[in-house]
């Protein structure tokens, strides 16, 4: 046997290997912390009976705000099929992933549940920029795009400006989202309007007092009403349970007008542990009973790791 055989085993000299090993550190040390974040991220997603989005939000603006890049990573090492409510400037890194955005955001300025479309004198504006995401999400292979009702107050951002009736508010989101619902059909794409919760004062993206779609059965007759396969409801249960509860008879119920699923733990919108109240395998069980064939979009806030809270929160709806 040579001394270089010895050395290695492979017919590498020592010298090789110390090489290689410089090498490796020197790329170790240039590895972004992202990846290493990533790297943490484990396999959470086994039976896949429920198809889970990571919504982008959450994990970019609260937590240890991460990027896309970072977001997609771990989307997909925990086995989820998408990243949500971002915008198309960020689409190219998800479908470098393999990734789809289940749901898109309506591209409207500044906070978008605001000023929607139960006010007329914001239609122009709120069907301008659905309709351009509509096409954008068209032309990416995307299915869906967020809508809301918007704000009860005549001016959405002055509650001293009156109020518009809450029968007068469903009216006008029946006329924005049938011309909305006409351009869906033609283009396949689908508007989901996102009931929100109104009791919970504490944080801008808790609860939203002064919305005027906050009670879901209101809300899910009014898009019954609009008679369009292309509008839909975003059903989340963290509101739903907030201001209606019952929430598994409800989806039963409501079960041909849900078009998408949002997530997260109440009280606090925090993560789905041990520390709220919401039962989630029961209600994923539900889902599938169901035959719901759309995604779940957790989308709670993180108040620890945001890593662990996330694959504890795929894992656990995962079944």
């Amino acid at each position: 046997m040579t001394q270089q055989q010895n050395d290695s085993g492979s017919g590498f000299t020592r010298r090789d290997m110390l090489n290689r090993a410089a090498g490796a550190a020197a790329i170790s040390a240039l590895v972004s912390p992202l990846t290493a974040a990533a790297a943490r991220s484990e396999k959470a997603v086994v039976n896949g009976r429920i198809k889970q989005s990571v919504v982008f939000w959450c994990f970019n603006v609260a937590g240890d705000k991460w990027d896309i890049e970072r977001t997609c990573l771990i989307a997909k090492n925990l086995g989820c099929q998408s990243v949500e409510i971002c915008g198309p400037e960020t689409w190219p890194t998800l479908k470098k992933h393999g990734l789809t955005c289940a749901i898109a955001p309506n591209g409207m300025p500044g906070a978008p549940f605001i000023k929607g479309l139960n006010n007329p004198d914001y239609h122009d504006e709120v069907i301008t920029h659905t309709k351009k995401m509509i096409d954008d999400c068209s032309d990416a292979g995307f299915p869906s795009v967020i809508a809301f009702t918007g704000y009860k107050w005549r001016d959405a951002e002055d509650p001293t400006s009156g109020e518009i009736p809450l029968e007068e508010g469903m009216a006008n989101c029946v006329k924005g989202l049938k011309t909305l619902a006409a351009y869906g059909e033609k283009k396949g794409v689908t508007i989901c309007l996102e009931h929100l919760n109104t009791r919970d004062d504490s944080h801008p993206m808790k609860g939203h007092p002064g919305y005027q779609g906050d009670n879901v059965d209101q809300v899910a007759a009014m898009l019954r009403s609009v008679g369009s396969e292309r509008v839909k409801l975003l059903f989340d249960i963290y509101h739903v349970q907030i201001m209606n509860g019952d929430v598994i008879r409800r989806i039963g119920e409501m079960q041909d007008i849900i078009g998408h699923v949002h997530t997260a733990g109440n009280p606090g919108r925090g993560e789905l542990d041990s520390k709220q109240e919401i039962l989630y395998p029961a209600i994923m069980q539900k889902l599938v009973d169901i035959d719901y064939q759309g995604y779940v979009g957790q989308e709670f806030i993180p108040t620890r790791d945001a890593l662990v809270g996330l694959t504890e929160a795929v894992k656990l709806c995962d079944v």
